[in-house]
Order: structure tokens, then sequence, then C-alpha cells
């Protein structure tokens, strides 16, 4: 069953790591190709009800690796949106990543990315904005961060774990 969250006025960003896909050692083909496993699918349908839970989304940025777009798809057929694709965003891209998240700070936003890249973003909003990521911060697949700033900078951070829809 899946959780109620707490309604929130409006966000500012959501920072999500693609869902649960295929192992890479059982991939034969480009990493970059790589889909969701089944239990990702029902965490990409998930994330539609987390992100009902805010304010509207206005854009939704994926790395291109068929993973994170995969993870956003549901999204957006849900809100009638497109996904934009940013190599800033793919796995290993963490300055190019952080760069583009700090300027998309204040916008109503749902960025995909890697574990590696939210890795690299969480410490440094932690380092140099000061926001408080609680005692133990996670970044599981399929789970989503809440960043609120502007201006180029971050004010809070709220985890949000993943959600596993019903039915795919």
């Amino acid at each position: 069953m899946a959780r109620v969250l707490p309604d929130l006025m409006a966000v500012a960003l959501l920072l999500v790591r693609h869902a649960h896909a295929l192992a890479r050692r059982e991939w034969p083909g480009a990493d970059d190709r790589r889909p969701l496993s089944h239990q990702g699918k029902r965490q990409a349908e998930g994330l539609v009800g987390v992100a009902g839970n805010f304010a509207p989304v206005s854009r939704l940025l994926s790395s291109p690796s068929l993973r994170c777009v995969q993870t956003l798809t549901p999204l957006a057929k849900a809100r009638d949106m497109g996904i934009e694709m940013s190599e800033d965003l793919a796995e290993g891209e963490r300055a190019s990543a952080l760069k583009l998240v700090r300027a998309l700070a204040g916008s109503d936003v749902a960025v995909c990315t890697h574990g590696d890249v939210i890795a690299e973003i969480l410490v440094t909003l932690a380092d140099e904005d000061r926001v408080d990521l609680g005692p133990n911060p996670r970044q599981a697949k399929g789970s989503v961060w809440l960043l609120e700033g502007g201006d180029g900078s971050f004010s809070s951070a709220r985890y949000f774990p993943p959600v596993i829809a019903e039915t795919v």
C-alpha cells in the first residue's frame, strides 16, 4: 500500500534518483540503454503519487540514460509533459549536474539522475549551503529529495523514500 505524504505548498526542485534498473552484469548492451526492472517500473509509477503532493512541476529534466527517462515517463504521461534530456545529468557528470541544479534553484522542476551525481549534489549543498540533510541521508533508487531555495543556492532538503505502486 502506498504511503500518503503530507501536502506541501510548493516545490522548488525534486531531485530524483532513477528507479531500480536491471543489474549491470545481467545487461548485455550499452549501460546507458539499461532499462528499469519490474520493481523499478513500479517505483516510477509511485513517483507520480509523490510528485502529486507538491505544486505543479513545470519541467522534467533527465539524464539521457534510459533508466532515468523511464523513471520520469509515468510522471510525464500523468502531467502531459515532455522530458528534456540533459548530458549534464549523465552518470559521472557531477560538476555539470551541480551547476545545472544550482541554476534551477527556485524552479518547479523534477530532475532525474544517478546515485553518484546525487551524492555529489547533496554533499556540496550540505558543505557550501549548510543544508541540513538529517542524521542519516539516503539516496535509494527511486527516491526523491525536495530541495528548496533560490538564486543559485538551497536552504532546505527533505527526503522521500521510494514508493512502490500497487500495479504497473
